[in-house]
């Protein structure tokens, strides 16, 4: 995969020249790209308009930003509505569109009212792939790397693999949705089969496809740990944007037929049945009816993965004329406001609540454990695109992943049941040709910003610096952890936890508390006789953007994680913290090493700069073994310099 002219090109191939700043379009090369939007969400934008505002810059430098509030959306006390408010006069100051509370979940409003094919969007969440489902380049970054694109930086990152999944045939509806899809290729590949590539949608069967199914696909290839997921721009992006009052975004987008991948997956739609994802990860997938008989006791439908017009049109069809079994608690969340309107124009929410379902805020909710937890130790089965344990904001549940139609299904049936054998009926769905249009929930950007101040309240604190990195460190190994350590279980999110974001003094008291209740204490105790190390297996730091997962570690003194292998975002914060990610060189040597072993590792600058190649002495059990980088030249003068923002600053 290359540039030459005479070869042809892949949709990423075609996007990623056309944004090309610098370097070349070659698997595993740096590249710099132009990027055209980056949006941000509460939960992790506070942290990155405070990084904004550090750097300097008297206004955005992208063609255009936006700041949604969708997360944090309890308000118990003043803290979350304090950030909101920082959140509308931080983006009225530096000219981004703002999105209030209440006006829905940012991929779903994103992809309503901005995405555009051709494009590159970056956003703070691991999800901001949904996009991909309009054609468009779209990858979720941590707060410091959009800050930086916003300040005018490109975005750098390694060229990914490009792969290809050929789909063929059409899904056997209306039991089998885009749900199905994305959670059979989970099956296939499982949470790590997407690090290091870019997976691209082609062939007949796209066409069966309408973009809202295709951005629940692109959604949850986060969950492979894909860069990100594309599909063409084609007749029925072009239908969408006409429908959401945006025709002239249209521009058709597709792979030449002679264009080269590094993989090509074929995938028959035809051949899919319902699935479900087991606890306590989204590649734990079976068919729904190897399951059939287990009951249930809540079922939560929406998400920024399934909660589009066409999934909660499926839902109301499902639902009416029917009521909700008793012992099932129902959720719904929808997508957006605007979305919730038009259900309601067409009497589908008032289906849902006669059928039993609490209508809940159009807003991430109980995805990101904001409140609809489980209760003690019940089945949830959730339309969403997680179930790590404990993110439910319930310990000890068992949280399953299914489609919006087979989630209604079951909250009908209090159990888990073949759809197909039911006895539901179920409506066939028709792409509407209009959807209600409301966008006086998003505040445009101002022209003139002379008078705009910025009001912080008394929980956002200054962010946190690290210092330079020396050229010995000295510290104990804290933690050692096993495969697939989410960012979850590094910095938990949740009610209690989240309105702390832009407050890392505080936030940085829950760090692994769910792994280890003492690990921030420890940590902090261990920081002035050097810091500390975390040790982890395969896949450390999948799942959620959340820089905070490497901001709070940092603030406590973590030195460098040395792991078997890095999810992509988590492995991008560590670097923009000043933290060192270092694989083991033999991966067996992972177990040879004990929680509270003492490391010294010399020469850190002198390895980083020549073949990172790291000898690291284990003075507990007297044994040397050697970890390795894969930095580039400036990823490894970020981590020198101390971290992305100093870097910038330089």
């Amino acid at each position: 995969m290359g540039q030459e002219e005479d070869l042809g090109k892949n949709i990423v191939e075609k996007i990623f020249e056309s944004h090309l700043v610098y370097g070349r379009i070659k698997t595993g090369s740096p590249v710099g790209l132009k990027v055209d939007q980056v949006y941000t969400q509460d939960a992790t934008g506070t942290m990155t308009w405070l990084q904004f505002e550090a750097i300097g810059i008297d206004r955005v430098k992208v063609p255009l930003a936006v700041s949604y509030v969708d997360h944090n959306m309890l308000q118990t006390d003043y803290m979350n509505p304090d950030d909101h408010k920082f959140l509308q006069t931080v983006a009225a100051k530096y000219g981004a569109y703002f999105s209030r509370p209440g006006n829905g979940i940012c991929h779903q409003i994103h992809l309503e009212q901005f995405a555009v094919p051709g494009k590159i969007a970056l956003g703070t969440d691991s999800h901001t792939p949904t996009n991909g489902g309009m054609g468009m380049i779209a990858i979720g970054v941590g707060g410091l790397d959009a800050a930086t694109v916003m300040a005018g930086a490109p975005f750098e990152l390694t060229m990914p693999q490009v792969v290809k999944i050929n789909l063929t045939g059409k899904l056997k509806r209306p039991w089998v949705a885009a749900m199905d899809v994305i959670l059979e290729i989970l099956r296939r590949l499982t949470v790590k089969g997407g690090v290091g590539k870019i997976f691209e949608y082609g062939g007949a069967g796209v066409k069966d496809l309408n973009v809202t199914e295709r951005a629940t696909i692109t959604n949850m290839g986060a969950e492979l740990g894909a860069t990100t997921s594309i599909f063409p721009s084609d007749e029925r992006t072009k239908f969408y944007l006409a429908a959401v009052g945006r025709r002239k975004d249209w521009v058709k987008l597709e792979a030449d037929n002679d264009a080269e991948y590094s993989e090509i997956i074929n995938l028959d739609l035809g051949s899919i049945e319902p699935m479900i994802a087991q606890p306590h990860s989204p590649d734990n997938v079976v068919t729904v009816k190897s399951l059939t008989g287990a009951k249930i006791g809540q079922v939560c439908i929406g998400s920024c993965t399934n909660s589009s017009y066409q999934s909660m049109r499926s839902v109301a069809s499902v639902l009416k004329g029917n009521t909700v079994a008793e012992g099932v608690n129902l959720l719904i969340n929808p997508g957006s406001k605007q979305l919730y309107q038009m259900i309601s124009k067409e009497s589908l929410t008032s289906t849902m609540i006669s059928a039993g379902a609490r209508m809940l805020e159009a807003s991430c909710g109980p995805c990101i454990g904001m409140g609809g937890a489980p209760g003690s130790g019940q089945v949830s089965v959730r339309s969403y695109n997680r179930n790590f344990p404990g993110r439910s904001g319930t310990k000890d549940a068992f949280v399953y992943l299914a489609s919006p139609v087979s989630c209604a299904v079951f909250a009908v049936k209090g159990k888990i049941v073949d759809l197909r054998k039911s006895g539901i009926k179920i409506g066939k769905f028709v792409e509407p040709k209009k959807y209600l249009i409301n966008r006086n929930f998003i505040i445009p950007p101002k022209k003139d910003t002379s008078k705009v101040t910025v009001i912080k309240g008394p929980n956002i604190k200054e962010i946190s610096v690290k210092e330079p990195l020396k050229d010995k460190i000295e510290a104990e190994v804290l933690l050692k952890l096993g495969d697939n350590i989410t960012t979850d279980d590094i910095m938990p999110a949740g009610s209690k936890v989240l309105p702390f974001r832009s407050n890392i003094p505080k936030i940085s008291e829950f760090v692994f508390s769910g792994i280890d209740s003492t690990f921030s204490q420890r940590a902090n105790a261990a920081k002035a006789k050097g810091g500390c190390i975390v040790i982890g297996g395969e896949n450390y730091g999948q799942g959620s953007s959340r820089e905070h997962a490497a901001i709070a570690p940092m603030y406590l003194g973590l030195q460098a994680v040395i792991a078997k292998s890095f999810a992509r975002i988590h492995k991008a914060n560590l670097i923009n913290f000043g933290i060192l990610p270092l694989q083991f060189r033999n991966p067996s040597d992972h177990e040879k090493i004990a929680q509270g072993d003492m490391f010294v590792i010399k020469d850190v600058i002198k390895s980083m700069q020549g073949d990172q190649t790291y000898a690291i002495e284990n003075k507990t059990k007297g044994f040397t073994f050697w970890v390795v980088s894969d930095l580039n030249k400036r990823q490894k003068e970020i981590i020198i310099k101390g971290g992305l923002l100093p870097y910038t600053k330089k």
